[in-house]
C-alpha cells in the first residue's frame, strides 16, 4: 500500500461577487499547466430559494519519480449561488453571486505502486532506505509540492482579489 502524507491544507472563502466559470477554469488551467492530471470525483447540484448549492471533488496527481507522486485535492463547496450582474468600466457584465469555500490538500505519496510492499522483508527494506538512505529527498519533495499547493492558493486569491493570507 502506498504511503501518503498530507503536506499542506488552506481553506480559500470568498463571499460576493466571483465569475464560477472562471474561477473553475483558471484552477483547471493552472494544474494543467504544472502537469497534473485532473479527475472530477464528485459534482453535486442542488437548487433550492437562496440560489444553487453546488459540491465538487477535484483530485490531481502529477508522478514525479518511479517513487513519488504529488497529490492535490480541492473540495469545493459552493452555497446560494445566483446569477448577477455588476458594471466595470461602465460596461454591465454577467457575472455569480455567492459563497464560494475551496479546501486545498496538498499529499505526497511514496511508493505509489505498492512494489515494495509484497513481503515483510521489502516493508523493512522501505524503511531503511526511507529513514536513512533518501531522507533529503523526501523533505525537498514535500517542500517542493508545499510551494506549489501554496502557488496555487495565491494565484486563486490573486484572481478573486482576496487580501491577506
Amino acid at each position: 500500500m502506498a504511503q501518503k502524507k498530507l503536506i499542506y491544507k488552506e481553506k480559500l472563502t470568498q463571499v460576493g461577487y466571483w465569475d464560477y466559470n472562471e474561477v473553475y477554469t483558471m484552477l483547471y488551467n493552472w494544474l494543467k499547466d504544472y502537469g497534473y492530471n485532473i479527475s472530477e470525483n464528485a459534482y453535486k447540484e442542488k437548487l433550492s430559494g437562496g440560489g444553487k448549492e453546488i459540491i465538487i471533488g477535484w483530485e490531481a496527481s502529477k508522478k514525479v519519480t518511479d517513487y513519488f507522486k504529488y497529490k492535490i485535492e480541492l473540495d469545493w463547496h459552493i452555497l446560494g449561488m445566483k446569477d448577477a450582474e455588476v458594471e466595470i468600466d461602465g460596461k454591465k457584465v454577467k457575472t455569480n453571486k455567492g459563497e464560494l469555500e475551496i479546501v486545498f490538500k496538498g499529499t505526497v505519496v511514496r511508493d505509489y505502486e505498492s512494489r515494495w510492499e509484497d513481503k515483510p522483508f521489502h516493508k523493512f527494506l522501505r524503511g531503511v532506505y526511507e529513514n536513512y538512505v533518501i531522507r533529503g529527498t523526501i523533505d525537498e519533495y514535500e517542500g517542493d509540492l508545499e510551494d506549489e499547493v501554496k502557488g496555487l492558493i495565491a494565484d486563486a486569491k490573486a484572481f478573486l482579489r482576496i487580501s491577506g493570507s
